[in-house]
């Protein structure tokens, strides 16, 4: 089968509600609008209901590879059959099976890997026995074989270049596709939960995945200092590991009345709007994406300055307030600024470099596809 020039390949490990899937199916959609075909290919399914966020137009391959020593033949066998001109994957597990298929297929598929967040805080905080060492380590001995490497931030490439040892130069930076006409439209769609009704408290709202990354214990106890001065509400969206210690913290101060943790929501966006300020808690990310999609609604926001890419994001503070990680005092006082008004504005120019379309481009330069369909 001859080699498809205008087809794209997107591998996932699977579809996880998170801002990765967010990333690509933005991608996809703007891939697909320029007369592109595109295939996202997953080692299992994971969350269904995700496939909503994707074109229909884009062919779902689901390689049923839920045991990890059958990804890399089953990728490849993929890239064998169908031969795609470029291959994208995302998040460091996924890169490194991508890297190892492209050379078990010995096709001509060009393989780009990019990664999401900052490698080497988030190894530092798991088991010896998983990441922490044998990331690093894989990344160093594989990526000098992929085709091209992107990072979404400038924190996350030196990162890179700390971990690999290959040269600045040969990772290419691309912030990442969030900006898109959707989001403003989702954004007006009503909502059901009672606290974000007129009338009602400020809610201070945040989402993420129930884990460790996220430090939403910091939130929890930031909010119970803020709302000893300012009455308010803290919502949380999101599933994850950590759920039950979240309610034994918001048990433990008292707060049962004041927080809700209502697990994932479809449309996040129609909640964005009607709250008072997102907050991010995190000890670490890569470009957090509900970030830059909050400043796009026009809504205050507060982040935790941690590595990588708030800063970035928000211009050193420029355009939010960046307070310290694991600080629940300086961010109770970051969110305290923001309910008594003081709003820190966001030009639209500075939006522009966080669009789909600036991006799109810049993703299919560096996948030598020609983008003139």
């Amino acid at each position: 089968m001859p080699k498809e020039s205008s087809r794209i390949a997107i591998y996932l490990h699977c579809l996880f509600n998170g801002g990765i899937e967010r990333i690509m199916a933005n991608l996809t959609q703007n891939f697909i609008e320029r007369g592109l075909q595109v295939d996202l290919v997953l080692n299992f399914l994971g969350n269904p209901s995700f496939l909503s966020e994707f074109s229909p137009k884009v062919r779902i391959v689901d390689l049923k590879a839920g045991k990890a020593y059958t990804r890399v033949p089953k990728l490849a066998s993929y890239l064998r059959r169908e031969q795609p001109a470029a291959l994208l994957s995302a998040n460091h597990s996924a890169n490194e099976v991508a890297i190892l298929a492209k050379h078990l297929s010995g096709g001509t598929t060009k393989v780009v890997v990019s990664d999401q967040t900052n490698l080497s805080t988030e190894a530092g905080n798991k088991s010896p026995f998983s990441t922490r060492y044998w990331a690093p380590l894989a990344l160093k001995l594989l990526y000098p074989w992929a085709d091209g490497r992107i990072a979404p931030s400038m924190g996350v490439a030196q990162d890179l270049v700390n971990i690999t040892g290959l040269p600045i130069d040969k990772f290419q930076v691309i912030y990442n596709p969030v900006v898109n006409p959707t989001i403003f439209t989702k954004a007006k769609e009503p909502v059901e939960h009672p606290w974000f009704l007129p009338g009602e408290l400020p809610v201070i709202l945040a989402a993420g995945r129930l884990e460790k990354q996220k430090d939403f214990p910091t939130m929890i106890r930031a909010f119970a200092q803020v709302k000893q001065v300012k009455p308010c509400r803290l919502v949380i969206f999101g599933v994850g590991s950590e759920k039950s210690q979240l309610e034994a913290l918001i048990a433990e101060l008292d707060l049962e009345n004041d927080v809700a943790l209502p697990g994932f929501v479809k449309n996040p966006y129609a909640y964005v709007t009607k709250s008072a300020m997102l907050a991010l808690s995190s000890a670490w990310e890569g470009l957090p994406t509900f970030l830059i999609e909050t400043m796009a609604l026009g809504i205050p926001v507060v982040s935790t300055n941690c590595p990588s890419g708030p800063a970035e994001i928000l211009d050193n503070g420029k355009y939010g307030e960046l307070v310290p990680v694991n600080d629940p005092t300086a961010l109770a006082e970051a969110m305290l600024n923001i309910l008594s008004g003081q709003h820190k504005s966001v030009p639209s120019h500075w939006l522009e470099q966080f669009t789909v379309e600036k991006t799109a481009e810049k993703y299919l330069d560096i996948l030598s596809i020609n983008n003139s369909n």
